[in-house]
């Protein structure tokens, strides 16, 4: 869902050159329902091979992941673990949205309406464990670094971003800022033109910089109090946020109780939105589980792998997979001649 803050952010414009050879840890699971969710038929319905297989999220990645390998970005995937019991709401919400998307989808079939149709098509959009496991398979074999969270795969990358293991979070979800990254970058994987919602017209995107700290000194707050905010407009944890409150309110409420969080959740009443106590969010967000044990190393390419998934498992057209091989290739090892140190 991600925090719905971003009005409140400053974000800055980012040429992909400025990104040359820094490492940026990627939000798995969204870039994979990012690509579900744009990368369709004009009729809504997800890309599928001669057997029927969903093929949008490998679209998506041999797409555009290469074209970011040849910029020099060195790309890290971070996936999910095991989900805080406080998400299972969140995810029944989403399954019911699903459910009345198709609904409304078939609706739109019957009157032909192909606006509408794509509309709801991608609110169905559903990640499969088959589409992540073929992903990380087709991540590995380009040699990028997967790395598997504990719990949330954004609090992992945040993690390894404070750890200076990484630059920043790739990711369109603001959610990284409460997990303390210092930067993130948005927009990456949407770089160029794409389709509007609802609507068969194109937009221009160009990836944003949000940097924590300049944000926090923006904002007039401090990490716990940006948690706050973010726990009263919504976040994964307890949906919804409190009634009536948007991020202007939200800001306000924090900075005329500064640290004195309890007496600010008795105003706003959460407990009569929630059944569980505020410090639950709060801790979960604070303190969620991350790891030290993984292993950002870049590996060579194994081009037959690639056309196995692609080619042979998905009807890619070989033409086409081994033209994008063949300039990764080239890159690749343009940038070993000049050094790895050149790169870190």
């Amino acid at each position: 869902m991600g925090v719905a803050i971003t009005d409140l952010l400053v974000r800055k414009e980012v040429d992909i050159d400025s990104l040359v050879g820094k490492t940026l840890v990627v939000d798995a699971p969204l870039w994979l329902y990012q690509f579900l969710t744009s990368i369709r038929q004009p009729d809504g319905s997800l890309l599928s091979d001669s057997r029927g297989n969903v093929t949008s999220h490998l679209v998506g990645l041999s797409s555009r992941i290469p074209k970011l390998m040849e910029k020099g970005l060195k790309l890290a995937f971070c996936f999910d673990g095991i989900a805080p019991e406080l998400k299972k709401k969140e995810r029944e919400r989403r399954r019911d949205m699903k459910i009345e998307a198709e609904k409304r989808y078939k609706e739109a079939e019957k009157k032909k309406d192909l606006l509408e149709m794509r509309k709801y098509a991608s609110r169905t959009a559903r990640l499969t464990s088959t589409m992540i496991d073929e992903a990380k398979e087709f991540l590995i074999a380009l040699g990028i670094p997967v790395v598997e969270a504990p719990s949330e795969a954004e609090a992992q990358a945040s993690h390894i971003v404070k750890n200076k293991g990484a630059y920043a979070v790739a990711t369109s979800d603001a959610d990284v800022l409460m997990f303390g990254t210092p930067r993130l970058v948005r927009n990456l994987n949407l770089v160029g033109k794409r389709k509007k919602t609802s609507k068969l017209a194109y937009e221009t995107v160009k990836p944003e910089m949000v940097e924590l700290t300049e944000n926090l000194n923006h904002l007039g707050i401090d990490n716990d109090q940006l948690i706050v905010l973010s726990m009263l407009v919504g976040t994964d944890y307890n949906i919804g946020g409190i009634k009536g409150i948007g991020p202007k309110n939200a800001l306000k409420f924090v900075k005329k109780y500064k640290t004195d969080f309890d007496g600010l959740f008795n105003e706003v009443k959460w407990k009569d939105h929630f059944d569980f106590p505020w410090t639950e969010v709060f801790y979960l967000i604070k303190k969620i589980p991350v790891t030290d044990e993984y292993d950002l190393k870049w590996r060579g390419i194994d081009k037959e792998k690639i056309l196995k998934i692609l080619v042979d498992r998905h009807d890619f057209s070989e033409e086409r997979i081994g033209g994008m091989m063949k300039k990764l290739l080239k890159e690749t090892d343009k940038r070993e001649q000049k050094g790895l140190g050149d790169f870190v």
